[in-house]
């Protein structure tokens, strides 16, 4: 997960990309991660994403975010609907995220996907009751 994450972080937006990201910077990820059966492939990082459930990594997501927040009184969180580009698959909707971006911490705190017959204004303050925000 780390890998992913950091590759994601980096720009890569698929399982090969982030294969092909810690082939690239393997010397440094040896530094702070043990790979004792080698770098993972793209199948691995492909498993590992389809296994859990989307809900209960939200969650955990959601609480690792709170943990890195530094706490600022009266903080500024805004929330930003985006589509995804390339999300258009034949015969379906292209997909819409709401995200709750902290301003001063510079740190998205939650992303949640809008379902197909709702709009960000429904889903944003869902996003926001998960967030437990106070204030």
């Amino acid at each position: 997960m780390v890998i992913a994450i950091t590759s994601l972080w980096c720009g890569g937006g698929h399982f090969t990309a982030m294969a092909d990201f810690v082939r690239s910077k393997d010397d440094r990820f040896k530094t702070f991660l043990e790979l004792p059966p080698g770098i993972p492939s793209h199948d691995t990082f492909r498993r590992v994403f389809v296994l859990p459930d989307p809900q209960a990594f939200l969650g955990c997501f959601l609480r690792w975010t709170q943990a890195l927040r530094a706490a600022i009184p009266g903080e500024l969180v805004a929330l930003d609907g985006k589509t995804l580009r390339r999300s258009l698959a034949a015969g379906q909707s292209p997909i819409h995220l709401v995200s709750a971006w902290a301003a001063q911490n510079r740190l998205v705190l939650g992303r949640d996907k809008v379902d197909e017959k709702s709009n960000e204004i429904t889903a944003g303050p869902e996003l926001l009751r998960a967030l437990e925000l106070a204030g």
